[in-house]
């Protein structure tokens, strides 16, 4: 049980390490081995007080960690278990229950009366229960009576209810950097709790265990526990201390390393890649180069961003839907990171390489600035400006609008742009997708609003 790890001795701990996963075993004993969460951690914040035990007037916050997989929520749930000497109890809203809930509570109960200590109850992925589940959480963190760290990989403002919420303090973990992974894997392979030394790491082979972790400590250290088993394998017997290279990385996580360096080159040239394969309407292609990314462990947020600028530069209002679907990809990237990411953004994909292309809005703003940026526009026509205040009347501000409503085809005959500018021409739609319906009625609005006679579509 998970309490009992915490009442164990450092030399019981160390008896059964060898056996533990690696990524158990490299598991950061304090707050100054967390890598990758300075913010989260600074000195003084509520997250690092609660970890290290410091007691407000009402006693410790509880705390519900919100980050992408393998970026140490589990880890600081053990630290704060540490603190105080504290009991560390671990559920899962996987498969516990309402039931379990109360089995802690009334254990919290009695080891509060009897011993005076606190409990530290981490409940894994809370977005899992249910509002009655949650329900059962209230009282025992309205009254103190366990210092809740709940983890989560989705925003806790829809999967966490709010009287939870409000109770506890949110704090977000971010993704580890390459810097962190990379001294992470180096650790593990000198450390006595790690690979003790036994085993050296060629300068590829980590190179590679960095791309493919994606900010993920587990994953990083699962893969290289791997790794140094199948170069193990293959070692001639005597060799000491055993290399792990490309290929045994590659063996253990059955994936090629992919030639992409996240800042280098590569990493613009696959981006602008993706970019002109999607503009130039070859699915296939951008599908190609997108896995390429995504394999390389690029940032699947930094993919759909990409994809966003690209429905919008370059399908524009041919199909105005190309720049939902891509927004609507960003956001659930967001919230559901990868692997799964990978099905969203290649639906954005596909639907921006098969859109109907048209760069017209995009000209069209670039047009408006050049002009503003050389000095053209002038005041703002007196019948468009601000009339809802006191003195704007005098000024005659708003004398001789037409309010378009009024009018028989719901638009008028009426200046907008300022005196310099009242023949500018910056938006010319194609006649590609929608835009072949937007310009004949582009043409007939601007006809009545410029007074030429022109038919309404």
């Amino acid at each position: 049980m998970s309490d009992d790890l915490f009442s164990a001795t450092s030399d019981e701990a160390s008896e059964g390490a060898s056996t533990a996963p690696l990524a158990v075993r490299m598991r950061p004993r304090s707050i100054d081995e967390v890598r990758g969460q300075d913010d989260a951690l600074k000195q003084g914040s509520p997250l690092r007080r609660l970890i290290e035990g410091a007691k407000g007037a009402a006693g410790p916050v509880s705390a519900i960690l919100w980050g992408p997989p393998g970026t140490g929520k589990t880890t600081v749930a053990h630290l704060v278990a540490t603190a105080a000497d504290r009991r560390f109890v671990e559920l899962s809203a996987i498969n516990a229950g309402v039931k379990d809930v109360r089995a802690v509570m009334e254990q919290a109960t009695r080891d509060r009366s009897l011993y005076d200590r606190q409990t530290v109850l981490f409940l894994d992925e809370i977005h899992r229960f249910s509002k009655a589940q949650q329900d059962a959480l209230l009282p025992g963190v309205e009254n103190r009576l366990v210092v809740l760290v709940a983890a989560t990989t989705e925003n806790p403002s829809f999967s966490v209810i709010a009287p939870l919420l409000s109770r506890s303090m949110l704090v977000r973990l971010e993704s580890l950097n390459d810097d962190d992974i990379a001294a992470l894997l180096d650790d593990a392979v000198t450390e006595s709790r790690g690979l003790a030394g036994e085993f050296t790491l060629a300068e590829d082979a980590r190179a590679h265990l960095v791309r493919m972790a994606g900010g993920d400590a587990r994953r990083s250290l699962t893969a290289l526990e791997a790794a140094a088993g199948v170069a193990q394998d293959a070692a001639a017997i005597g060799v000491d201390p055993v290399p792990i290279e490309l290929p045994h990385v590659e063996q253990a996580m059955a994936t090629a390393a992919v030639r992409y360096d996240r800042a280098g080159d590569q990493h613009y040239d696959v981006a602008s890649a993706l970019i002109k394969s999607m503009r130039g309407s070859d699915v296939d292609a951008a599908l190609h180069y997108l896995a390429r990314m995504l394999e390389a462990g690029e940032d699947p947020r930094f993919i759909a961003r990409r994809i966003v600028i690209s429905a919008s530069e370059d399908v524009g209002m041919a199909d105005p839907t190309a720049l939902q679907t891509a927004v609507a990809a960003m956001h659930a990237v967001a919230q559901i990171g990868m692997p799964e990411a990978r099905i969203i953004l290649g639906q954005a994909v596909v639907h921006n390489a098969l859109a109907p292309k048209s760069n017209a809005a995009y000209k069209g703003i670039n047009a408006a600035i050049e002009d503003v940026r050389a000095g053209h526009g002038g005041a703002v026509p007196s019948h468009l400006r601000g009339s809802g205040y006191a003195g704007a009347a005098a000024l005659g501000h708003g004398d001789g609008y037409r309010y378009t409503h009024d009018e028989p085809a719901g638009v008028g005959t009426q200046q907008f742009l300022p005196d310099d500018l009242v023949d500018a021409d910056y938006y010319r739609p194609t006649d590609r997708g929608w835009e072949q319906k937007l310009g004949p009625r582009w043409q007939s609005l601007r006809a009545i609003i410029r007074g030429v006679d022109g038919p309404m579509n």
